[in-house]
Formats: C-alpha cells, sequence, structure tokens
C-alpha cells in the first residue's frame, strides 16, 4: 500500500522552510556555457552558499534555506571587521590538496563547532556579492557595479575572507576547472540585478559532474535483520509529489554517515512516493518521512528516469525540501 498524492505535497514541504524576513540567494540556471563581452566567469566552489549578515557589531551567517549556521563557522566572526553594516554573498569551502572538498566540508554543516575545532582547521568565505552597503541596498544595481564595489572593501584585513576572482575568457576557465577536479564555472551578465531566491538567465551555472539533492523516502538495510543501512530510496518532488529517482548505496559505509543518517529518518508506514515502485525496490524497504536532503553525484539518468551509478556525497542540511528540484 503506498500513502495517497497529496495536491498539498510541496505546500507541506514549504512550509518546513524556516521564515525569516532575509534576502534569500539568487540561484543559478543550469544551461550551455555562453560567451560575448557581457558575460563575466567565476569558478563554482564545491561548498556551502552563504549569506553573511554584518550588522551592529555581529554577524549571521544563513544558509540557502535562511537556516542560521552562525554557531557553524564561528571563525567568520572575524566578518565584524570588515565593515559596521554589509549583507555579502558568497560559499564557505574547505581545501584538500589545493581543491575544495564537499566531503570535507560536509563534517561541518550539521551543527554547532567549537570555536577550537574551527581554528585548527578554518574555513575560507569565498564571497562574490555584496547585496547591501552602509544601509544602502544594492539588490537592483547591475552586477559589475555590485562586483565594484565589492573589490573597494578591505577584503585583505579578514583572513578567513577571499574574493572569488572574476574572469572573461569563459572557455579557458572550463578547461582549467576540469584539469583540476574542480566543479564547474558560473557565468554572469554583466547588467544583471539580483534576483533573491529565484533562477534567472543572467546567472548560468556550467559543471564537469552531475549532482542532484534529493528526498529520501525510505531505505533498505545491508541484510536481513540488519539495522544498518544499505541503502536508500531518493526521490524529488514534481508537481502534487514526490517522483521516485532510484537509490543509492555507494558511500554509505562509515559509521558517522549512519549515526547521522539514523538521527534524521523518521520511519512511517507506508512509501511517500507518487507512484508504485518496482517490486523488487519495495520488498523489505522501510519507509521515512520525506524531509531528509541529501546530494548524490551519478553519471546522469536512465530512459526510466531513475539516477544512474548514484554516490552518495553528504547530508544537505543548508536546504529545505522545499528546495529540491530536478537538476536538467
Amino acid at each position: 500500500m503506498r500513502a495517497p498524492v497529496s495536491s498539498a505535497f510541496r505546500d507541506s514541504l514549504r512550509d518546513s522552510c524556516c521564515q525569516h524576513g532575509g534576502v534569500l540567494p539568487m540561484l543559478a540556471t543550469p544551461g550551455a556555457l555562453p560567451s560575448g563581452p557581457e558575460w563575466l566567469f567565476e569558478v563554482k566552489w564545491d561548498g556551502m552558499r552563504l549569506l553573511a549578515d554584518v550588522a551592529d557589531g555581529q554577524v549571521r551567517l544563513s544558509s540557502r534555506s535562511e537556516r542560521d549556521v552562525t554557531a557553524n563557522f564561528p571563525e567568520l566572526a572575524a566578518l565584524t571587521a570588515l565593515a559596521p553594516d554589509v549583507l555579502l554573498d558568497g560559499e564557505v569551502v574547505l581545501l584538500e590538496n589545493g581543491v575544495p572538498s564537499f566531503a570535507a566540508l560536509a563534517e561541518r554543516m550539521h551543527g554547532p563547532v567549537a570555536p577550537r575545532v574551527a581554528q585548527a582547521r578554518p574555513v575560507t568565505f569565498m564571497v562574490f556579492d555584496v547585496l547591501r552597503l552602509y544601509g544602502v541596498p544594492l539588490l537592483q544595481r547591475p552586477f559589475v557595479e555590485r562586483r565594484g564595489t565589492l573589490e573597494r572593501l578591505d577584503l585583505a584585513s579578514v583572513p578567513v575572507l577571499s574574493l572569488s576572482p572574476i574572469y572573461t575568457d569563459g572557455a579557458a576557465l572550463f578547461d582549467a576547472t576540469r584539469e583540476r577536479g574542480m566543479e564547474g564555472v558560473v557565468a554572469k551578465r554583466r547588467d544583471g540585478v539580483y534576483r533573491p531566491g529565484r533562477r534567472g538567465p543572467s546567472w548560468t551555472k556550467v559543471t564537469h559532474r552531475h549532482s542532484q539533492a534529493c528526498l529520501v523516502g525510505g531505505w533498505r538495510p545491508e541484510r536481513s535483520g540488519s539495522n544498518r543501512i544499505g541503502a536508500l530510496l531518493l526521490g524529488v518532488p514534481d508537481g502534487g509529489g514526490l517522483r521516485y529517482v532510484g537509490r543509492v548505496g555507494s558511500g554509505l559505509a562509515g559509521d558517522r554517515v549512519q549515526r547521522l543518517l539514523w538521527d534524521r529518518l523518521t520511519q512511517v508506514e507506508m512509501p511517500p512516493f507518487a507512484g508504485p515502485l518496482p517490486r523488487a525496490e519495495a520488498a523489505g524497504s522501510r519507509w521515512c518521512d520525506p524531509h531528509t536532503v541529501i546530494e548524490v553525484s551519478h553519471s546522469g539518468w536512465t530512459e526510466a528516469g531513475r539516477l544512474w551509478h548514484p554516490v552518495f556525497r553528504g547530508l544537505r542540511d543548508d536546504l529545505d525540501p522545499a528546495h529540491v528540484e530536478l537538476e536538467a
């Protein structure tokens, strides 16, 4: 038996989001690499998107879902030295062998971190936009003007802050990021305004590997009678329900991953997916409330709309279920 499909499915997910009054980050649209003098290009950092709001001598860090993650990155309290009132957009990264590592950063996404732990291995905030300065909103200013304002700030005064470089040759940058094993490139129109919480044609992302955020709707044990998770059953919101997109088993073996998943998966009696699952998938599976977001890398999609060779990358505590969508 499966759960009935509700037209309020996505609304119920949206209700789970944190409802603050702040600005949501603008999002890039997947697409082909554009060219022409109206475009500028940046590295797509394999990190966690953050808005850093400095006011009244304090900094508040918020994720894409407006979740307050200030305590996760205590080293970024140093941003108060930059300006008394500023709102920055960027991505926090941890480097391994000179390349951002999503796996290394995942340890910092899940909850508060003691300052001594953060100081032992500090993150870097790769800042690429400024949305407010000295009380003046800059959202409607063209990107090239916002970028100029950002570059005039004394960014070097904050050791954990780094300006994300800008390039004019997108093709060369795309080749360079591929050679270094990085995620890809973001192209931005010089005249583009900032559209909070929305995707638009003025920001285009082009990646070297496929990734997909998914909701966990169930799991299968490693073997009969085992309480260890052997595979997660995944879905993506689609219209009025949760579309089943396959299962992932690779990357789940670690004890820490097992503990993190157990802390989040809430068991329910019926599968939450909007259609019948293949009998082989449903047999022996246990169902859960689809509010846990994970990210997988994969090799593409099958003709049946399933993930091809997915690999678990980590939990995405910075994303709310309502923000999960199919990545073309």
